[in-house]
């Protein structure tokens, strides 16, 4: 696809790689990064879109829900989260701590029981 820019006389013809996938996100409204560039061979002044897909990661899979946190499974990893309120105390908090660490190992425990049988 060839556009014309004519300023004061001046024209410029860009040689678009890809043009119909070019348009099509031009007119849904996104923005395009590309290489602007003169192909040696033709020596035309040729724009090429990057191909940006998106990354489609995995969710983590939710093995434990407690009551201050999580226990979840990624791909590469376990994932354990706590977020306690500091208004229970210090002693409330470590306690808390203690027992959800206690109730997250025995999750993965099952879990790794149940993935074996």
């Amino acid at each position: 696809m060839l556009i014309k820019f004519d300023k004061t006389m001046i024209k410029k013809f860009i040689w678009i790689m890809n043009a119909l996938q070019v348009l099509e996100a031009l007119a849904s409204g996104k923005r395009l990064v590309g290489e602007l560039y003169i192909d040696e061979v033709t020596r035309q002044l040729t724009f090429k879109a990057f191909n940006r897909s998106g990354s489609n990661r995995k969710k983590d899979k939710l093995i434990r829900s407690m009551e201050h946190g999580w226990v979840k499974e990624s791909v590469a990893r376990y994932k354990y989260y706590e977020s306690i309120p500091k208004k229970v105390g210090m002693a409330s908090v470590i306690s808390i701590l203690e027992r959800d660490t206690k109730v997250a190992k025995e999750a993965l425990i099952d879990r790794e029981l149940i993935n074996r049988v």
